[in-house]
């Protein structure tokens, strides 16, 4: 039997608001349904998961996703949330953000089987472009109200002052949307539009449209999610260094991991709901066996697990929690060595680091720890701490101060990774 969509995302903390009719339409039948991503880059990052993960119910409970790529929307840019316009992107560049976008939902979504609700990509230029400004005037334009669009959250926050008030161009947003869904309702049978909960003011104007162009009889509907945010209320999705991507070319597998590693713990229990497809009753033990024991992070490293895995692979994930080991575990030479420089250089990304001249390898371990790089203050102290055993290099121990390091200790023929007790790494980058 299928799974029920709207009883899977409540119990999920995945609904914000649900239209009247719209879960009666999804138990009549299998019905489509769509959402829409902004084309603004190359790569999906982690605040558009949310969407991501509702199509993937929403096609698992036995419907059909259609994802819309916002090329034409995207060229002038959404009001909600936002208190300033956005940058205009032009054709060349929303074509190659579409086909990388899509790859990247490929390995996340069904499109391509021949199943009767394998998802669809579409996107949104390809029917405004030919749409003159005269057309969508007469056709559109006089269908909806300026009272009405006046009346919308998004547009009353930027008329009170936000930002710099707002373009004509921006005005014109929401009846693009609904444009989109009057086109996706007439060609797709699409009859849902699914979104963050700061979409309702567009996805009710497109209803409305649907209604007011094709008559009172022709019902349309919205299902929105609550829009994530962290415990101590920042916003969800942003470290120090910026977005967490989805694509390896901008977000290690590594990192990518790490940022899930560190939720807190009651982020965790909230993103694990939200962010893998474990069932409830497994869900439940993670929770309760991680309050048993919260020391042991066991809800953060499953969540990190099951995403990591998802977006990436399993193998990726085996990287990452490899890499993991060398800073916080017990990890080995042979572990470090497999390392790829990327993830080598992320791992170690806030220790400290010290350049050596080539010619400079060849000295003992000592001369090359507190002379040749400054991994200890003096000769003496070092010695005292390999006597102690506490140096290691590469995750190798070094027992014998006059232990001489040459390019065979290298990894990757240019690094050595200097250990100062269990916690102190230290990077020697050889120039």
């Amino acid at each position: 039997m299928e799974k029920n969509f709207v009883k899977e995302l409540e119990w999920r903390g995945m609904i914000h608001t649900i239209m009247p009719g719209a879960e009666e339409q999804l138990k009549k039948e299998m019905t489509t349904a769509y959402l829409g991503i902004d084309p603004t880059a190359d790569s999906l990052h982690i605040g558009h998961l949310v969407g991501v993960m509702i199509l993937k119910h929403f096609q698992m409970c036995g419907h059909r996703p259609v994802v819309l790529i916002g090329g034409a929307t995207g060229m002038i840019g959404d009001p909600s949330g936002k208190s300033q316009e956005r940058n205009l992107l032009n054709e060349q560049t929303l074509r190659h953000n579409q086909e990388a976008i899509k790859a990247q939902l490929s390995h996340l979504i069904d499109f391509d089987s021949d199943a009767p609700n394998a998802a669809i990509l579409v996107n949104n230029y390809d029917w405004l472009k030919e749409f003159s400004f005269l057309d969508f005037a007469r056709e559109i334009g006089k269908c909806i109200t300026v009272n009405y669009m006046m009346a919308k959250d998004s547009v009353k926050k930027r008329f009170n002052g936000e930002g710099d008030g707002m373009s004509f161009t921006e005005f014109t947003y929401q009846l693009l949307q609904g444009y989109d869904f009057l086109h996706l309702y007439q060609t797709l049978n699409c009859k849902v539009q699914l979104g963050g909960a700061d979409q309702w003011g567009n996805i009710t104007t497109g209803t409305e449209l649907i209604r007011r162009k094709l008559g009172i009889e022709n019902e349309a509907y919205a299902i929105t999610c609550p829009l994530i945010t962290k415990a101590d209320g920042t916003k969800f999705g942003k470290t120090e260094s910026g977005n967490v991507w989805l694509s390896s070319k901008y977000t290690s597998p590594y990192r990518f991991y790490q940022f899930w590693l560190n939720v807190s713990d009651d982020d965790a229990k909230k993103y694990i709901k939200i962010f893998t497809l474990l069932d409830r009753e497994t869900i439940d033990s993670l929770i309760k066996s991680h309050d048993e024991a919260p020391h042991l992070r066991i809800l953060q490293k499953r969540l990190a697990q099951e995403i990591t895995t998802f977006i990436h692979s399993e193998e990726e994930y085996q990287k990452a929690l490899s890499a993991s080991e060398i800073l916080f575990g017990n990890a080995t030479s042979e572990a470090l060595n497999a390392l790829d420089e990327e993830t080598l250089l992320d791992i170690f990304k806030g220790v400290p680091h010290f350049t050596i001249a080539k010619e400079d390898l060849g000295s003992n371990v000592i001369d090359l720890l507190a002379e040749k790089s400054k991994v200890f203050p003096s000769k003496g102290e070092c010695r005292k701490m390999i006597q102690g055993g506490g140096v290691s290099i590469n995750k190798q121990k070094v027992n014998d101060p006059q232990t001489i390091v040459s390019e065979k200790d290298l990894i990757m023929g240019k690094y050595i990774v200097a250990s100062r007790g269990k916690k102190n790494y230290f990077l020697l980058s050889i120039k």
